[in-house]
């Protein structure tokens, strides 16, 4: 993630000790020391209520068959927190179809594990929402994408679009920290002002935007992605909204998802706005940040319990969390995949061979590129940076 409030406005946010190992300036920070072990992406079941058309889980209306049990959950997270990992994320599917959802966030949170949910919010109530928080679910995060129209086409199923507002207002009613997952294409863009302005209303104050991801029934909608000229426009309205709420007193946290292209834009933006020392500050922290986190900050578990190197990384897997621990798996350099990612800038190829800011991005999406035909190493398809961004002088060394 990429925090579009914090880089270009110091918002002040739980997640900021993780990304860029800076004072959140809140009361519950994540971390107390620079991130060292992954945020785990738990895909607890296959199973959803939903027919989403650009699902990376490619979620069904049944679950599984052998996926995870209550007890092999609890032996998952018990690893995790043993091993240090500091936020284990619930998705789906939907999580909220579990029966032991609440149970499975009370245990991560007594063990010492920051337990978030990844949510399409049509089953949130109130009651729900309370249980959840009472459990000591830290956030929830809500999956709209685009106006009332558009969010249920997308969604596949009428009223999806009223249900998922109504259950961020529930969990706002008991006082659930919630946020808006946004993933932007070609279909929805033009509603996402609209989506914006109405949760704003509600009294949403967390954004977060998603590039599409080339996964699940995701791969097959490369023809409904933002162009390059569409995908620098959006993000520069992001930047531009966020700017402008903060200077209004209203200060939102924005977050952009899933390409690192768009680290590069924020130092250019940024030294556009600013000038050229806010442009250096911006690119040490997200030097810190690290880029693209594949492989090395973030992780993902799916529901049969096979490791991936993230999320939408469904296709390889790392090794099954019933045959040896998550931690043995996630340490075990010998598998080539997750070595290679793990050394991907001295590997890169084409345009982001050379590219001034390989450091902050590590070349974007390696499954996209790989999604595209061009190669683990090769140049992830959304990169959307010209050759004078790619080439250009880097923001000034400090006199330090």
């Amino acid at each position: 993630m990429i925090s579009v409030s914090t880089l270009l406005c110091d918002h002040a946010a739980d997640g900021n000790q993780l990304r860029y190992n800076v004072d959140t300036g809140t009361d519950n920070p994540v971390s107390e020391e620079p991130q060292r072990r992954p945020v785990v992406v738990w895909n607890t079941t296959n199973r959803c209520n939903l027919k989403c058309v650009h699902c990376y889980a490619g979620a069904e209306t049944e679950a599984k068959a052998g996926e995870l049990t209550t007890t092999e959950g609890k032996r998952l997270l018990d690893d995790l927190a043993d091993y240090g990992a500091p936020v284990v994320l619930f998705s789906g599917g939907e999580p909220m179809v579990r029966e032991d959802l609440t149970e499975l966030v009370a245990y991560a949170a007594d063990a010492g594990i920051r337990p978030v949910l990844s949510t399409n919010g049509t089953l949130l109530t109130e009651e729900r929402a309370r249980e959840l928080k009472e459990a000591g679910l830290a956030y929830a995060g809500v999956s709209v994408d685009g106006l009332a129209e558009r969010n249920d086409e997308f969604r596949g199923v009428d009223g999806a679009f009223q249900a998922a507002v109504e259950g961020i207002e529930s969990c706002l009613d008991v006082g659930l920290k919630t946020g808006l997952r946004y993933t932007v294409t070609g279909q929805n863009v033009d509603d996402l002002d609209g989506v914006v302005d109405l949760l704003t209303d509600v009294g949403l104050d967390r954004f977060c935007f998603y590039h599409l991801s080339y996964s699940g029934r995701g791969e097959t909608l490369s023809d409904i992605d933002l162009d390059a000229a569409e995908r620098r426009e959006v993000v520069k309205r992001i930047c531009d909204r966020t700017l402008r709420s903060h200077r209004n007193g209203d200060e939102i946290e924005t977050l952009l998802v899933g390409n690192y292209a768009d680290a590069a834009y924020i130092v250019e933006y940024a030294r556009r706005e600013f000038g050229d020392e806010a442009a250096e500050r911006v690119y040490k922290r997200l030097e810190q940040n690290g880029g693209d986190p594949t492989g090395e900050r973030v992780a993902a578990v799916d529901c049969l319990g096979n490791v991936h190197p993230t999320q939408f990384w469904r296709t390889y897997s790392l090794g099954n969390v019933r045959d040896r621990p998550f931690s043995d798996i996630w340490e075990d350099e010998s598998n080539p995949l997750l070595r290679a990612v793990r050394n991907r800038p001295e590997n890169l190829t084409g345009k982001c061979a050379d590219c001034q800011y390989k450091e902050i991005c590590r070349g974007g999406s390696r499954l996209r590129a790989l999604a595209s035909g061009n190669g683990l190493f090769g140049p992830d398809p959304q990169c959307y940076l010209d050759e004078a961004e790619r080439q250009g002088t880097r923001p000034p060394a400090s006199a330090d």
